[in-house]
């Protein structure tokens, strides 16, 4: 018998139990399924974290105020206050780091803004002059405030687009005045529509200068972090490191002192969350296919059954001339053609579902990439095929052992 004949006659076997042979494909196909799934949304996942640290830009350096190790963020994520970075660190980094083209420190606060009866909270935040360009973003209305008025506390303000909409309408709202904790601000710009980019709504923000946050709203003298813009990605190790012997220049740290502060680029981060998220992505699959293992037993299971009901079919093939090793290959080709069609199926399924995700993740305005990778794909097949084979040999071994008289006198 070929290796074509086997074939043909496990699929019209398998055609004669049609029911069945679906059913005890089923394991196979959730598993495979799961698989595609969880590979495709871990990789999607990725791609929106990836996309969204794009959109705040490839080319930043960070400075966050407390000391951190390479494995950990500093103290300040936590949101426990740490007075040790200032203003004057931002305007040194900005006169004297090479490569760097744009500098603004933040001072960060909660409050609600009012215009007449109109009242919107808000997240407010005290930036220098070159918060546009390091931030990649345009003034839409009006004018941002310059290098001289960022040092002067000037009482003025410019509206992110959202609070803009919604507390002025179709209004001009340049020359009006809103209030933010009692202290009242002339608007003097309105930023370009940007929505969210570093998980964050863009449009939902009020500037202000940093000089006005510190001395007349917040009453601080430290700043939350700044953040630079590099020139090009080439250099931004570079100045990182330039950064950081600055900083440690400015706080009098010794040689062997510990850092008061933590710098940190966009490039480090993205590379830490892939590796991260890889990680993450594979050992999720790797539980989805456990329940390929559970498939694998109840294919197991039924074929063993199927031994039963064919004792007959058996002996009348070695009666009539099949060797053991006929019997073997026969029920292991039946069993992998049940995995393998289950596999295909399987990988369909997960297909389409991953796509319905990546769908609605799009719909929803989320940078969502569809990604069904060809490895995940061949994958789902070599478990599939491999399964059929492991779980195949056990009740093909059964079957082959049978004696073909008893197995003929069999009712």
């Amino acid at each position: 018998m070929t290796l074509f004949d086997g074939l043909k006659l496990s699929f019209s076997v398998l055609r004669a139990n049609k029911i069945r042979s679906f059913l005890t494909s089923l394991g196979i196909i959730i598993g495979i399924a799961a698989v595609i799934i969880i590979m495709s949304v871990g990789a999607g996942a990725q791609s929106l974290i990836i996309n969204q640290l794009n959109s705040v830009g490839t080319n930043l350096v960070g400075v966050l105020p407390g000391a951190s190790d390479e494995n950990g963020p500093p103290a300040s994520v936590f949101g426990i206050v740490v007075t040790t970075l200032k203003y004057e660190d931002a305007l040194a980094i900005k006169k004297q780091i090479p490569n760097v083209i744009a500098v603004s420190s933040y001072n960060s606060g909660v409050g609600t803004v009012n215009y007449q009866n109109n009242s919107v909270d808000v997240n407010f935040t005290g930036v220098m002059s070159d918060y546009p360009n390091v931030e990649d973003t345009q003034i839409f209305l009006g004018r941002f405030f310059s290098a001289e008025e960022e040092k002067e506390s000037p009482r003025e303000v410019v509206l992110g687009y959202q609070v803009y909409q919604d507390l002025f309408g179709s209004d001009n709202p340049l020359g009006k005045r809103v209030k933010i904790k009692k202290e009242s601000l002339e608007v003097i710009g309105v930023m370009k529509e940007r929505g969210t980019a570093g998980f964050q709504n863009q449009d939902d923000i009020v500037l202000i200068p940093v000089s006005t946050a510190q001395k007349i709203i917040l009453g601080v003298d430290h700043v939350n972090y700044i953040r630079i813009k590099v020139n090009s990605t080439d250099n931004i190790d570079r100045a990182t490191e330039d950064i950081r012997f600055l900083l440690r220049d400015r706080h009098n740290i010794r040689i062997d002192g510990t850092d008061d502060f933590s710098v940190r680029n966009t490039k480090d981060a993205i590379d830490t969350l892939l590796t991260i998220t890889n990680a993450l992505k594979f050992f999720l699959a790797a539980i989805a296919a456990i329940s390929l293992i559970v498939g694998g037993v109840g294919v197991m299971n039924i074929m063993l059954a199927a031994v039963s009901e064919r004792v007959r079919e058996i002996g009348l093939r070695k009666a009539v001339g099949a060797r053991r090793f006929h019997i073997i290959v026969q029920f292991v080709l039946e069993t992998m053609a049940i995995t393998l069609i289950g596999g295909i199926i399987g990988i369909i399924l997960g297909f389409l579902i991953s796509a319905i995700i990546a769908f609605v993740a799009n719909y929803l305005d989320y940078k969502w990439d569809f990604v069904v990778s060809f490895s995940s794909i061949v994958l789902g097949t070599g478990v599939a095929a491999v399964i059929g084979l492991v779980f195949g040999i056990y009740p093909a071994q059964r079957a082959a052992k049978l004696d073909p008289i008893e197995a003929l006198r069999y009712e």
